[in-house]
């Protein structure tokens, strides 16, 4: 059995997908399945086991020694969610109870943590270890996140093969449930079709011209590649960065969903919302040094070029992978 928690979300749904695509059986997916909005990305998976969240661990229990790994990618995953009581339940305190779990029963964890970990960028995007502490998430979210981190690193009991995972701006199909954290390549196709406009957001800081705010964007292929990989290989246990490396402007990004639908470019610019302006990242690049030293050499797939797919393959088909 492999575990995927996170299941009917963006990235679980589309992971259970490459996972039945490269031959694998016996999957369990693991979530909260009574939000009806996320079940067309389950449609057509071949699961064998339908697990909601809270009571995974009383059926893990009976089936820990069938159970190969746990590819932990569930979370409260809203940046402007404030409820910390959620936050800790759903995040931090989740993910100790499936560390805890595997350890007991010797399955290797490889989890989701996210680049909202780094905050404003201050301390750059280095996901050495040593200077953990540093970091300064800029909203709850990331808080949640950055606690558990940080617990890992405390953790002198682990199982038998672990890693984590920063991501980055991931985009790509699956994601038609996520509204307003729906990725911006989501949100510009459809305003785009609506209208013939995209709107971003203006700068709020002199250093950033409108548009010229980056992002490490990367395709949710090339980060199923990456998970599948240290599920297979269980080598360099550790936390990583997982982005492309390059960062890009949101008008880049903007161009490459006009290009790919084969319209005239015509962006517009809005204020950042008042409710997340103070927590908005203006620039983020992941280091991939410490992936590429853990062995994953395969090239990551350009902005140019993943938009392209996802726009041509899903968004305009309204298809889920």
């Amino acid at each position: 059995m492999i575990v995927v928690t996170g299941a009917a979300g963006f990235i679980g749904s589309a992971l259970l997908g490459r996972l039945q695509a490269d031959g694998y059986g016996d999957l369990v997916a693991v979530d909260d399945f009574t939000l009806a909005e996320k079940s067309a990305n389950l449609a057509g998976k071949n699961i064998g086991h339908c697990v909601e969240r809270e009571h995974f661990f009383e059926w893990a229990g009976n089936h820990a020694d069938r159970i190969q790994c746990v590819l932990h990618i569930g979370a409260r995953t809203d940046t402007s969610e404030f409820n910390e009581e959620i936050l800790n339940h759903l995040n931090p305190e989740y993910s100790k109870r499936m560390w805890n779990f595997c350890c007991a029963n010797d399955i290797p964890l490889i989890y989701a943590s996210s680049a909202a970990t780094y905050g404003d960028g201050s301390q750059g995007f280095d996901d050495n270890t040593d200077s953990l502490e540093l970091l300064k998430p800029l909203n709850p979210y990331g808080w949640s996140k950055h606690q558990f981190d940080m617990w890992v690193m405390e953790q002198s009991h682990t199982p038998p093969f672990w890693a984590g995972f920063k991501f980055f701006n991931v985009y790509g199909p699956n994601e038609y449930h996520k509204g307003r954290m729906a990725s911006v390549v989501f949100h510009a196709f459809n305003q785009i079709n609506e209208s013939g406009k995209l709107k971003l957001f203006r700068s709020h800081r002199p250093d950033f011209k409108d548009g010229e705010q980056k992002r490490d964007f990367i395709y949710v292929r090339d980060v199923l590649d990456v998970l599948v990989h240290f599920m297979e290989n269980r080598k360099n246990s550790g936390l990583y960065n997982l982005g492309s490396g390059t960062a890009r402007t949101f008008a880049d990004l903007g161009k490459a969903v006009f290009t790919a639908m084969n319209k005239d470019v015509q962006i517009e610019f809005i204020d950042i919302p008042a409710d997340i302006r103070d927590k908005y990242q203006y620039f983020t690049e992941a280091n991939m040094s410490k992936l590429r030293a853990a062995g994953y050499t395969h090239p990551f797939t350009s902005l140019e070029e993943g938009v392209s797919d996802y726009v041509n393959k899903y968004l305009s088909q309204g298809d889920y992978c």
